[in-house]
C-alpha cells in the first residue's frame, strides 16, 4: 500500500514538472530589451498624465478591496493603512513599521503576535495596493524605463524596480491603449516562474478626488478584483 502511495506521488510530481515544461515552452517569453532616455520617460509621462497624476498626488485617502480578502483605507498624507482581513486589524504605519498595532477579536495582539501580523500586513499591502496603483509607481526611487518597440510598430513601456518591495528585480511591460491609458502590463518576477504572463488593467473608475483607478484584472483564467474603490 505504501509503496503505490509512493508510486503515485512520483506518477503525480513527474505530470507536473512535465505540465509545466510544456507550458514554460509554449508560453514563456524572455526579457525584452529597449531604450532608456527621454523618450521612455516621456511615454511613462503620457501614461500618468492619461490617468491624472496630479490629482492622484492631491489624493487624501484610497479605500480598496483585494479579491474581498483584503480591506484597505490608506490615508496617503499620515502614510497609515488599516489593513483587514478575517477577524484581524493591523494599523500599519508605512513610515514606522515597527509602530504598528494589530488586534484580532477586537483585542490587542500579543507583542509577538503583533510583529507576525504587521510583517504579514506590509507584505498584502506591497502586493494589493501594486495592482490599484502600480502605474504612479513609475518614477519611484530605484526604476528603470525603457521604450519597447513592439512587432505590431507600436510601443511599449518595460519599468524595472532595482529596490523595494518584497521581490526588488520584478519588470513590468506596460501595454499602452493610444489614449494613454494602460491596457494590460506583462509580468517577468519571481513569483510567477514563467515571463510574460499578461494581465488585463481595465473597469476603470473616476474617484472623487479625480484620479483613474482600476476596479477588475484577468490574469490567464484567474479575476483579481479590487473590489469598491474611492479616492478622497
Amino acid at each position: 500500500m505504501i509503496n503505490k502511495l509512493f508510486k503515485l506521488i512520483g506518477l503525480l510530481f513527474l505530470l507536473t514538472v512535465i505540465c509545466y515544461g510544456v507550458l514554460y515552452y509554449l508560453y514563456n517569453e524572455p526579457l525584452p530589451t529597449g531604450k532608456s532616455g527621454p523618450e521612455a520617460d516621456a511615454l511613462a509621462y503620457r501614461m500618468l498624465d492619461a490617468l491624472n497624476y496630479k490629482n492622484y498626488n492631491n489624493t487624501k485617502t484610497l479605500e480598496w478591496s483585494f479579491r474581498d480578502d483584503h480591506h484597505y483605507n490608506w490615508n496617503k498624507e499620515k502614510e497609515m493603512v488599516t489593513v483587514a482581513w478575517d477577524d484581524i486589524v493591523v494599523q500599519l504605519d508605512l513610515i514606522t513599521p515597527s509602530s504598528s498595532t494589530a488586534t484580532t477579536h477586537n483585542e490587542s495582539a500579543s507583542y509577538e503576535k503583533t510583529q507576525d501580523l504587521i510583517e504579514k500586513a506590509q507584505s498584502y499591502f506591497n502586493n494589493d495596493s501594486f495592482w490599484l496603483v502600480a502605474p504612479f509607481k513609475a518614477f519611484d526611487r530605484g526604476t528603470e524605463r525603457y521604450l519597447i518597440d513592439m512587432e505590431d510598430g507600436s510601443e511599449a513601456l518595460l519599468i524595472t524596480y532595482t529596490q523595494g518591495g518584497d521581490t526588488p528585480g520584478d519588470s513590468y511591460m506596460w501595454i499602452i491603449e493610444p489614449s494613454g491609458r494602460p491596457k494590460s502590463f506583462k509580468l517577468w518576477t519571481k513569483i510567477i516562474p514563467i515571463g510574460g504572463v499578461e494581465a488585463t488593467w481595465e473597469e476603470w473608475v473616476k474617484t472623487e478626488s479625480g484620479v483613474f483607478l482600476p476596479t477588475q484584472h484577468k490574469l490567464g483564467p484567474f479575476s483579481i478584483s479590487i473590489g469598491e474603490v474611492t479616492g478622497r
